[in-house]
């Protein structure tokens, strides 16, 4: 490359990290006042949170918490506040990510990515709806089954929770099923791209299971509710990918099949 090429590339370059400067403030912008927002009602949010602990427990049971230092609830405020953030400001960052990359994109390739933009928040969704209305309950019921009552000669075992622990419980599992829940969009992205196909998809389905079960055992906590919980939906979601992945191959077939006509 030629002395003049380096300077004629210098102002296109400079432009483009001038723009992604301004997409990157925008979204700090956004989660900063989502975080704010999400501060002032830390307590009221963390209030939802324990849900599924009183529907495990029973309304005859009152809810007892504790934190052992000063400063624990504080900072499980704050990880609370910047986790709701995320989730919050998500659509605010997935449009400035789409706005920097578009410019750079055909016109059939920006159609074909905004679907993935709007599924990757309804998926997260679902997967977070999941832990809460089915298996964090299911968790915590198996987790108060081993309390037990005192008596002569019997100790008693009883189940006070910190709340910075229950909340990192209950966010490692609605991160992981998020997370989990991304795998049609992920599968369905590489099959445009070429990497994988729905042969390949149904000859490792066996894998599939085997990875599927280590990914649930260190995602999740150390308790078969919990990992299964995880597990069996993930594998439902590995089927349903294969049948978005034929449709995507069914797509490119028809379209490689009129450009063949036209020529």
């Amino acid at each position: 490359m030629s002395d003049d090429d380096i300077e004629a590339s210098k102002a296109p370059l400079l432009e483009h990290l001038i723009e992604l400067r301004q997409r990157l403030m925008k979204s700090i912008i956004a989660i900063a006042i989502a975080f704010v927002v999400c501060f002032y009602f830390a307590s009221d949010i963390f209030n939802i949170l324990i849900v599924p602990y009183e529907q495990a427990a029973g309304s005859e049971h009152p809810i007892e918490m504790i934190y052992t230092a000063p400063q624990e609830f504080f900072f499980t405020q704050l990880k609370l506040a910047l986790f709701g953030a995320l989730f919050i400001a998500f659509p605010v960052i997935a449009s400035q990510i789409y706005m920097f990359a578009a410019p750079g994109l055909y016109k059939n390739e920006r159609s074909a990515f905004l679907p993935y933009l709007f599924a990757t928040p309804v998926l997260f969704a679902c997967g977070a709806a999941l832990v809460y209305f089915f298996v964090m309950p299911m968790a915590m019921t198996f987790f108060l089954s081993m309390e037990q009552a005192g008596g002569e000669g019997i100790a008693a075992i009883k189940h006070l929770p910190r709340v910075s622990e229950y909340l990192g419980l209950i966010m490692i599992l609605l991160f992981a099923f998020g997370m989990v829940f991304q795998l049609p969009v992920a599968l369905t992205l590489l099959a445009r791209a070429g990497m994988v196909s729905s042969t390949t998809l149904r000859e490792k389905r066996k894998w599939a299971v085997v990875i599927t079960f280590i990914v649930a055992a260190v995602l999740t906590p150390p308790d078969p509710i919990t990992q299964i919980g995880l597990a069996i939906p993930t594998l439902l979601l590995y089927e349903f990918s294969i049948f978005a992945v034929v449709y995507v191959e069914r797509k490119r077939a028809e379209k490689e099949a009129e450009r063949a006509e036209e020529v």
